[in-house]
């Protein structure tokens, strides 16, 4: 008598294997995206305070973003680089722009003086919502 599986048993189970993997893997993926998204939600909040405490020591927002200040531009992020684009006497507005060969490349994110949190770009599928950093691919925020 003969010991062991047969190959249709073998294929069952490699079957099963594969749609687990098909099920799991973009769910995965995707929960590895949202950790990685992280990064921009932490630095634009910790930038908006920073140029605030700017603000309360020279009454503008001008020269922040600098390195030398108390609002320096965040340094040695891995998914996101960061900008100051509109930085004015009263107003500023701080862009998270995702590294395109980390994954987040099609997103950007902004916060401004009133923190006012807007998403301007995500990656085609995703839902956008205004008002908000979107977090999932659903548009929550």
């Amino acid at each position: 008598m003969q010991k062991g599986f047969t190959l249709i048993e073998l294929m069952i189970v490699v079957a099963i294997i594969g749609i687990l993997a098909a099920i799991a893997l973009p769910s995965y993926n995707e929960y590895v995206l949202r950790g990685k998204l992280t990064e921009a939600f932490s630095e634009l909040a910790a930038m908006r305070v920073k140029l605030e405490q700017h603000y309360q020591d020279n009454r503008t927002y001008e020269g922040g973003c600098a390195a030398g200040t108390v609002a320096p531009l965040p340094t040695g992020t891995t998914y996101f680089s960061f900008s100051c684009p509109v930085l004015t006497s009263n107003a500023f507005t701080v862009q998270a722009t995702g590294i395109a060969g980390q994954g987040t490349g099609s997103f950007t994110y902004t916060v401004n003086q009133d923190n006012a949190k807007s998403t301007t770009s995500l990656p085609a599928g995703w839902t956008t919502q205004a008002g908000c950093w979107v977090r999932k691919k659903s548009g929550e925020c």
